[in-house]
């Protein structure tokens, strides 16, 4: 008999004893396993970027970033987990629905309640998804950057370029532009199937690169899908951007 696929659930709330008591419920169900803990809205956001959980069960008040930013924050990934809000407050069920939540249990969490939630959570997941396809980008990667307004996670496959600025280094995506602490050579190291250098101040998401232009004076640009301008390419990086192109090829 084969074993059922585990899914993997991350528990996010402020309060310790209600991690306690929510990882003991989970724990004797056979087929969920807790894959990690967090207790805020930012540690949220990088437990769900870090070990990619399939269901995350989500407090609504916590410290900083509440419970619904978080939400929001994941609904603007490729396949987020399945989230259910665990919350002693029964007023933000509409706002849950707003958020795409799959349920809304109230604490203190019983077994029956959880059991039931967890069900609706499996209905179309990364664990089903998994089983269907063997592609290494079954589950997409995030990027998490900290910034002034708090923490953002965003998918690698959406960023268009990242572009360094004396101290600093902006990420332009297709929800706009994102100004991270991150330099070009961490992301570079980091991302190499992703992002290509293509000048010492600017790398590019692999998936928006059209083609490469000579200029008449002899210099190189880079046209990206969706973008009317191009980008400079140094002489340096050209041969490897030309090698990228060619390796597109077929045959």
């Amino acid at each position: 008999m084969i074993d059922p696929v585990r899914q993997k659930v991350l528990i996010a709330d402020d309060e310790p004893l209600a991690r306690e008591r929510i990882r003991r419920l989970v724990d004797v169900l056979e087929t969920y396993e807790v894959c990690g803990e967090a207790s805020n809205g930012d540690s949220t956001l990088q437990a769900v970027a870090d070990l990619e959980p399939d269901i995350i069960l989500l407090d609504i008040r916590m410290p900083g970033m509440d419970g619904m930013e978080v939400a929001e924050q994941l609904n603007t990934i490729h396949n987020p987990p399945a989230i259910i809000f665990c919350t002693a407050y029964d007023h933000y069920a509409i706002a849950a629905f707003e958020v795409h939540a799959v349920a809304y249990v109230l604490k203190p969490v019983r077994r029956e309640a959880l059991s039931d939630a967890l069900a609706r959570a499996g209905r179309v997941n990364r664990v089903q998804l998994r089983a269907l396809s063997s592609a290494p980008d079954a589950v997409s990667n995030q990027l998490v950057v900290r910034t002034h307004r708090g923490t953002e996670l965003i998918e690698l496959s959406r960023i268009h370029f990242c572009e360094a600025d004396q101290k600093c280094v902006t990420i332009h995506h297709d929800r706009g532009e994102t100004v991270t602490d991150h330099t070009l050579k961490e992301l570079e190291n980091t991302y190499p199937d992703e992002l290509l250098r293509i000048h010492r101040h600017t790398l590019v998401g692999v998936r928006f690169i059209q083609g490469l232009e000579r200029t008449g004076d002899g210099h190189y640009k880079l046209a990206l899908r969706d973008r009317a301008s191009t980008l400079s390419v140094s002489r340096r990086h050209a041969t490897a951007v030309r090698q990228w192109l060619n390796d597109l090829q077929p045959g």
